[in-house]
């Protein structure tokens, strides 16, 4: 269980533009305000990670994924069933998401989680967030706080608790298409 005011602390760093490492479904990730660029791209920064491979962006609830997703279509239903869930969705983007988040595709990654450190998280700053895996691109994912803090020197603050069940990242599928972009 994660403290109130720990939660609380998170919510503040995220608020004020900061990067913070959260424990997740598999792995720890690292989040941030997805609208703020100036904290997205710290934590691109983190990460060693190019703007154009896009973000996860993952929510408590759907409704905190209506800014930057479009939640209408025949494909909704099989996401529905997955969420809240470890299912990560390429779902069309709204007009003008900005650049930052998605690498200028037309589709955004959304992840609804059961998750409940990084629900609560979500929760308490009171919208979506970008969750991807701590590490630097194409090392190994973090699964503790000190690993978090090997491995990504600028991250802001780590929010330490427990990982899920996953031994891997969230699937990855295509909503319209229904194709499996990266296994669980």
């Amino acid at each position: 269980m994660i403290s109130p005011f720990r939660l609380r602390e998170a919510a503040r760093v995220i608020r004020a533009g900061g990067v913070v490492a959260c424990p997740t479904e598999s792995v720890y990730g690292l989040s941030c305000d997805p609208l703020n660029r100036r904290a997205v791209l710290h934590l691109l920064s983190i990460k060693q990670r190019a703007m154009e491979k896009g973000l996860i962006l993952l929510a408590a609830d759907i409704s905190q994924l209506a800014p930057f997703a479009i939640l209408e279509g025949e494909w909704m239903r099989k996401v529905r069933s997955t969420w809240p869930g470890p299912v990560t969705w390429l779902l069309p983007a709204q007009p003008f998401l900005p650049y930052w988040i998605n690498g200028g595709r037309g589709t955004v990654a959304c992840r609804v989680t059961a998750h409940p450190p990084a629900a609560a998280l979500c929760n308490t700053v009171g919208h979506a967030l970008v969750s991807t895996s701590a590490n630097l691109a194409g090392r190994p994912p973090a699964r503790t706080p000190l690993q978090v803090h090997l491995a990504c020197p600028g991250t802001d603050f780590i929010l330490s608790g427990p990982l899920g069940d996953l031994e891997r990242p969230t699937q990855i599928r295509d909503a319209r298409t229904g194709e499996t972009l990266r296994e669980a």
